[in-house]
């Protein structure tokens, strides 16, 4: 049985990255569907039906688990998923998000009063990480900034230029715009796409703001999970085998997994 990590295109390839360098031991399958991606603009109820067909690929794979590494998928379907279709249709697998453990890297900051994220449209709207910090730590004060032009930006090889600067300092400008203080601590990155663009970020985000990514938080999460479920855990096969799996160009795919990875892939491309 292997670990699935799926994600709607490439940033993901963030989560995977720092998943199998804390976890190399055990086998991976990746799923992104970049041929239906973005996915931060559309409905619940698409979001649903695409995230369902991608861990439905997966788990015709013999995964055992699967970790949601989108945070649009993990607002919107994540909960649906585990409540209403696990029991149902495979009640001896699991599903992990990233939202969750996201969320509690922040409320750990009780020291501070101010902390921002910036996510897609979609991830702002399902009013998520509010709605877990509301429970986690009420008296935090969370800013939340969408930034509807990185992922296009990302997903177009455009990592570079004038036209990147702009959006970066307009976003962060917003977000300071409803800053009760100016006074931020912490701004998330609460999108798998944006640390591709975290040296961009830094050079524009104030050196006293520290810049959380989320690819370390959620491996050290599941590296957790995985200790405390030793009937998911001694299942798990070990070969270090890793499988990209995409909805579109593999061509593509590759390129762009190379740019995340740091290290040439070769993917396979299956349809939903």
């Amino acid at each position: 049985m292997k670990i699935g990590i799926f994600d709607s295109g490439y940033g993901g390839l963030s989560v995977f990255k720092d998943i199998s360098a804390r976890l190399p031991e055990y086998d991976y399958i990746y799923l992104g569907d970049n041929a239906r991606t973005p996915y931060g603009n559309r409905s619940f109820e698409t979001i649903f039906h695409f995230s369902k067909q991608c861990i439905d690929q997966l788990f015709a794979r013999d995964c055992k688990l699967i970790v949601i590494a989108c945070n649009t998928a993990s607002a919107k379907a994540l909960r649906n998923l585990q409540q209403k279709i696990l029991p149902v249709e495979y009640p001896d697998r699991k599903i992990l998000g990233i939202i969750r453990p996201s969320a509690e890297a922040l409320s750990g900051l009780l020291d501070h009063q101010e902390v921002a994220l910036w996510a897609t449209q979609g991830t702002v709207d399902s009013m998520s990480y509010p709605l877990e910090l509301a429970k986690l730590a009420p008296e935090l004060r969370l800013i939340q900034q969408s930034c509807p032009m990185l992922v296009p930006l990302v997903e177009a090889g455009e990592h570079d230029g004038a036209g990147l600067d702009y959006f970066i300092k307009k976003y962060w400008r917003q977000t300071l715009e409803k800053s009760a203080g100016g006074k931020i601590s912490t701004l998330l990155l609460a999108c798998t796409h944006y640390p591709l663009l975290y040296a961009k970020i830094r050079a524009v985000v104030p050196a006293s703001v520290n810049i959380i990514e989320q690819g370390g938080l959620v491996a050290d999460r599941l590296a957790d999970y995985l200790q405390r479920h030793p009937e998911v855990e001694s299942v798990l096969s070990r070969k270090q085998n890793r499988r990209f799996l995409t909805t579109d160009q593999t061509e593509r795919f590759d390129r762009l997994a190379e740019v995340f990875l740091g290290k040439s892939v070769l993917s396979e491309r299956i349809e939903i």
